[in-house]
């Protein structure tokens, strides 16, 4: 007796429809998706499947995202919200914007440096830190860092600056817990951990001296971090060790961003519009087929099967069921978007070139968005 999966039939079968949505479903043999996909590809398709449904819930309704009016025209780099009403954006000559209202309303903070801000993150409205990057040619010395962290314990009203222990080394990114632990990376397999806050910074030993882009921890143990060369990284004893996940067929994608929704449901975007998601914590990585070609640049997954993506050229991605179908979402721009946030499945924002801010609600409408050139703006 052959053993079967189900799966929906939409004319012809669709081995990876996971959402049902009212379709007629058909029963497929084992052997089809063993022949159709290889052992392991089968055995990650089955996987999926039964991961993915359980918490698969389409919403009847279409996204639409509008534009929210930054006050400025910096190439934004960060975003982060504490919930739906509270957050911070952050980019260029050290442009720092502030809302309370869900971005109804944006207020430029007090410029803390006039160096790029490359990352944000506040843990609470008074305690925040942010990433910052100088241009190789201000720097004086060899000596000089050219990355370094400012803390804030006051909402941004001071600022104090934490360098790292080696001056050559250079971040891009940061990512924070709660009690106090943090991580921060970059280039040639740089990473930093904290365990007071950001006070202080201490070197961890990585398996890769590749570029890091992006990173995700679950809670205090459990983290991933991407960047190029195919390089996703995995631990599960807060950075004390790291293991490699295993990427099937690529050798040289340039991973930007990651995002998991529990300790083994993850995905990852890079260059190219590549996607590809783990059902395992990150050992194994198959790719989904995105439908675009321009570099994502981040990812978010509010569940198991709804999640976003966002990069080069505009590019606005949804799915509904896990990653197995990516849709394109009109963003309203053709710029850069480069962060994406979300602080539950109804409120989100991404954030871009030339100030652009746009956020998720129902029925809204854009305005016109200006077509910059991006050499204007860092």
């Amino acid at each position: 007796m052959e053993n079967y999966i189900t799966a929906p039939l939409t004319g012809r079968r669709s081995l990876m429809g996971l959402c049902f949505q009212g379709r007629r479903a058909g029963r497929l043999p084992l052997a089809t998706l063993l022949r159709a996909f290889g052992p392991h590809r089968a055995v990650f398709t089955v996987a999926f499947f039964l991961l993915v449904t359980v918490h698969c819930s389409l919403p009847t309704a279409s996204a639409a995202w509008s534009r929210q009016q930054s006050g400025t025209m910096a190439w934004l780099h960060a975003v982060y919200f504490l919930n739906q009403n509270t957050g911070w954006v952050a980019g260029s000559n050290g442009t720092l914007l502030f809302t309370n209202d869900g971005g109804g309303s944006w207020h430029k903070m007090r410029r803390p440096t006039e160096d790029a801000l490359r990352d944000v993150y506040f843990s609470d409205e008074q305690n925040g830190w942010l990433v910052c990057d100088r241009e190789v040619f201000e720097l004086k010395t060899n000596d000089e860092p050219q990355t370094y962290l400012l803390r804030t314990t006051d909402g941004g009203a001071t600022w104090r600056r934490i360098d790292l222990s080696d001056a050559h080394t250079r971040v891009v990114r940061a990512v924070f817990r709660g009690q106090g632990r943090g991580w921060t990376f970059g280039e040639a397999g740089a990473l930093y951990a904290t365990n007071d806050g950001g006070a202080s910074w201490v070197r961890q030993t990585l398996p890769t001296k590749h570029l890091l882009l992006g990173g995700a921890f679950m809670d205090d143990s459990h983290g991933w971090l991407v960047g190029a060369g195919a390089t996703i990284l995995q631990t599960s004893d807060g950075g004390e060790t790291w293991r490699s996940g295993l990427v099937r067929g690529e050798q040289h994608l340039r991973f930007t961003a990651a995002s998991f929704v529990e300790s083994r449901l993850g995905w990852a975007v890079g260059a190219e519009g590549q996607v590809f998601a783990t059902t395992d914590g990150g050992r194994i990585w198959f790719p989904q087929a995105s439908g675009v070609s321009a570099d994502l640049l981040d990812v978010k997954f509010v569940n198991a099967a709804e999640g976003w993506a966002t990069g080069a050229e505009g590019t606005l991605l949804r799915t509904t069921d896990g990653g197995a179908h990516w849709a394109s979402e009109r963003s309203g721009t053709a710029l850069p978007l480069e962060r994406i946030c979300f602080t539950d499945r109804g409120h989100g924002w991404a954030v871009g070139f030339g100030g652009t801010i746009i956020s998720y609600s129902s029925g809204s409408s854009f305005p016109p968005a200006p077509q910059l050139n991006q050499r204007t703006a860092r």
